[in-house]
């Protein structure tokens, strides 16, 4: 029996990879697809600091970086994961929220109430094409100016590969990873398309985040696990809660 990690790759291979020191087997169908976008910051904005909410987007532009001057300022980010991807693009400085975009925002208006971030300085926040929160609009109404760059985008699969049905269909996997309202949305278009949602929607459905627990309720899965907090180890704990009533039946 195995865990279906429908996170965009590469981070799939990290997770099954951890995973797999738990003892568990894995299958991947990564449901989002990255495209980095050129990045071209084309105004003279003297930034005080910069905000990126996704790893990809630091990999979208550090290949674009060179010894930018962007390096130099500090950098605030989402989540531990986000912080590694920056400090290997090259930043120095690297500010880590506790995991979310709300979090994120708090530790900005944190740092400027005490004058460790200046309002006056614009700020640059390196996003995706679709945001799930308008953390510009939010920094906006506490007297920040946000100049967004979308530096990727992430592109839905259209189809599971054939795999990916065919364990469905033979009972083979018995919990699905979800991170992002997005990659939930296309799993479900995807099961769909391949005749397979029926027996997937009947499985565990363990989500990073209430908001991304939510698309599959409203899909009809019942057996859905919400994160207690949003990262991995917490996903990976309420995993072995979904496991554990099937675990005790197979004792």
């Amino acid at each position: 029996m195995a865990v279906l990690v429908t996170r965009p790759s590469p981070d799939d291979e990290l997770t099954a990879k951890a995973l797999r020191a738990r003892g568990l087997e894995v299958l991947r169908a990564p449901m989002l697809r990255f495209e980095a976008v050129p990045f071209q910051d084309e105004t003279e904005a003297n930034y005080g600091a910069i905000i990126v909410t996704s790893a990809n987007a630091l990999r979208a532009v550090a290949p674009q970086l060179g010894n930018s001057g962007l390096l130099k300022l500090p950098l605030f980010a989402v989540g531990e994961h986000t912080a590694a991807a920056a400090r290997e693009a090259g930043f120095g400085e690297v500010i880590v929220a506790k995991g979310d975009a709300g979090a994120l925002r708090d530790l900005v208006l944190g740092r400027a109430k005490s004058k460790q971030l200046k309002k006056a300085s614009p700020i640059l926040y390196l996003a995706g094409a679709d945001l799930a929160r308008d953390l510009a609009g939010e920094l906006g109404e506490k007297g920040f100016t946000v100049v967004t760059r979308t530096t990727y985008r992430m592109v839905p699969a259209p189809n599971l590969p054939r795999e990916i049905c065919d364990a469905f269909v033979a009972h083979r996997i018995e919990a699905v990873l979800h991170y992002s309202r997005r990659s939930a949305r296309a799993f479900l278009e995807a099961a769909r398309a391949g005749g397979v949602e029926i027996s997937a929607l009947a499985l565990p459905q363990c989500c990073i985040s209430a908001t991304v627990a939510a698309v599959l309720r409203d899909a009809g899965a019942t057996q859905v696990t919400a994160a207690a907090s949003p990262d991995e180890n917490a996903l990976f704990e309420a995993l072995e809660r979904a496991l554990q009533p099937r675990l005790r039946t197979n004792l």
